[in-house]
Formats: C-alpha cells, sequence, structure tokens
C-alpha cells in the first residue's frame, strides 16, 4: 500500500506535467499562427523572431486573391481548394461510414467463417503502402474518365478509409449488449429494424468518432490527391499549399498562412465532438 501511495504525484506535479504538455502540444500551434502575421523578410530573419516585432495582416488577405497562386482565372484558388477539400472529405466520410458501418455489424453480430481471420484481413488493406495500388487506381482511373475529378479522390481515399471504420466499428458493435437486440426482435421487430432502432442509436458516439478521424485522414491526404490531379478544379488545400514552394524559393508567408487556415476546421471539429472521441475510442477495439 505505501508503495502505491509513493507512485501518486501531488497536485502540483501533476499540474507541473501537465503545462509541460500544454506546452509541448499548443506550442507549435501558436508559433504557426504567429508566423502568419509577420512579413516575408520578418520569417527570414535570423535568429528567429518567436514574437513579431511588426504586425501584419496582408498574408491572410493576399492568399484570397486569384494572384496567390499565379492564376489569373479570376477567382480566389485557395478558396477553390478548400471547397474541394470539403467536398471530398464530406461525400467520402458519408460512403465510408455507410459502407463500413454494415459490414461492421455484420462481423459483429453475424456468424462468419473465420471471422477473426476476415478483420484481420481488413485491417491489412490499411498497412499496405498508398504507393503499391496507385497504379492500378490511376489506370481504373484513367479508363473511366476520371482523373483530375473530385470523383477519383473520393473513391480513391474510401480505399483506406472504409477498413478502418470496419475495424472501430466492429469492436463498438461488439459491445454493445445483445440482448437489447434479442428484445426488439421478440417485440417483432426485424433484422434491419433492429440495427436501425436499436443498434445505430447506441453506437452513437462510437459512429461520431469513427466518422472525425475518416475525415481528419481524408482532409490531411497528400498522396492520392497530387497523382490524381493536374488542375485547380480538383487541387486538395494540402496541394494547393505545395504550390507555394518552389524550386528555388519558398513563399514562407502564403504558407504559413495556408496552413493554419487549414488546420482550423480539424482542431474546431475535435474541440467540439472531442467527447464523442474519448468515449467512442474508448470502447473501439475488436473483441472476441
Amino acid at each position: 500500500m505505501a508503495t502505491r501511495r509513493g507512485l501518486l504525484l501531488s497536485p502540483r506535479a501533476r499540474n507541473v506535467l501537465l503545462g509541460v504538455y500544454l506546452l509541448f502540444t499548443l506550442l507549435p500551434i501558436v508559433w504557426l499562427f504567429l508566423s502568419t502575421i509577420q512579413t516575408q523578410a520578418s520569417l527570414l530573419t535570423m535568429p528567429v523572431q518567436f514574437v513579431p516585432r511588426e504586425v501584419t495582416l496582408s498574408n491572410y488577405t493576399d492568399i484570397f486573391k486569384p494572384a496567390a497562386f499565379g492564376e489569373n482565372s479570376g477567382q480566389s484558388t485557395f478558396l477553390l481548394s478548400l471547397r474541394n477539400s470539403l467536398i471530398v472529405t464530406i461525400s467520402t466520410t458519408l460512403i465510408a461510414m455507410f459502407l463500413g458501418t454494415l459490414a461492421a455489424y455484420a462481423f459483429a453480430r453475424f456468424n462468419i467463417p473465420q471471422k477473426r481471420t476476415l478483420l484481420l484481413i481488413v485491417l491489412g488493406s490499411q498497412l499496405l503502402p498508398a504507393v503499391s495500388i496507385i497504379i492500378p487506381l490511376f489506370r481504373m482511373f484513367k479508363s473511366a474518365s476520371l482523373l483530375d475529378t473530385l470523383a477519383s479522390l473520393a473513391l480513391a481515399y474510401t480505399t483506406f478509409s472504409v477498413p478502418f471504420v470496419v475495424w472501430i466499428m466492429a469492436g463498438y458493435f461488439q459491445s454493445i449488449p445483445i440482448e437489447l437486440e434479442e428484445a426488439a426482435r421478440i417485440d417483432g421487430a426485424s433484422r434491419f429494424q433492429t440495427f436501425v432502432r436499436v443498434a445505430l442509436p447506441l453506437a452513437a458516439p462510437g459512429l461520431g468518432a469513427t466518422a472525425i478521424f475518416t475525415m481528419l485522414n481524408v482532409w490531411d491526404e497528400f498522396f492520392f490527391a497530387l497523382i490524381f490531379t493536374s488542375t485547380y478544379v480538383s487541387k486538395t488545400v494540402p496541394i494547393a499549399l505545395a504550390e507555394f514552394i518552389g524550386r528555388h524559393s519558398v513563399n514562407w508567408g502564403m504558407l504559413v498562412t495556408g496552413g493554419f487556415i487549414a488546420s482550423l476546421p480539424p482542431i474546431l471539429l475535435s474541440l467540439v465532438f472531442y467527447r464523442y472521441i474519448v468515449s467512442g475510442l474508448a470502447a473501439g477495439g475488436v473483441k472476441g
């Protein structure tokens, strides 16, 4: 008992450790924001200035101008890339959640031969490097005239999003007492009605957490978007930000500003739905 008490930290020690952790996690975000309100010359000054001497908002106004990317299309290419990322992220999440949730429920409730092995195969499909499937996908999309379209990105992202949804949600459905569904079946509900009216409401935290992580994975994806897009009609935010890195120079002001703006949706999404993330992942994982 004395040994266990010795391992406990005092409130002051816990506060110190928490402060160090917050400093470690929040400092990059603060530094990124402070970099967005500096000029290009200030960003290149050595030694590095953590607190800017001169504050400017020109980076925020310039990045939304058509000329920010050297285009004369009359519209903001950064706004276009934000729209593309939003469309692809939402469509991929909806497709992956629909297909993955149905498959996960089947794994959790039906007597499927070699169920454990099949789930491990699903997980193993996520471990495949993207480069191993990029050529087959490219040839398929080229044959279907889908290259440089948002549909190609949504389909490509579904290849790694569905296995993730199946793996997480299968464990979550297994954590739900099956007696509740059996009671609904006794009352006359069909299998599908039981799934919609009993299983899905009880799995709401898991659905929320899985959907959020799926959206975050898609929002930040770079490799597929780089290969399958060639014009700003379909380029997403990560590809648009890479345009600020030239062969001989880097527009650091535009790069850090675009990166900060692009990081706001995931951060706000995580802050709003953090309870679903914690409770969903706590009950996730495959059982039995």
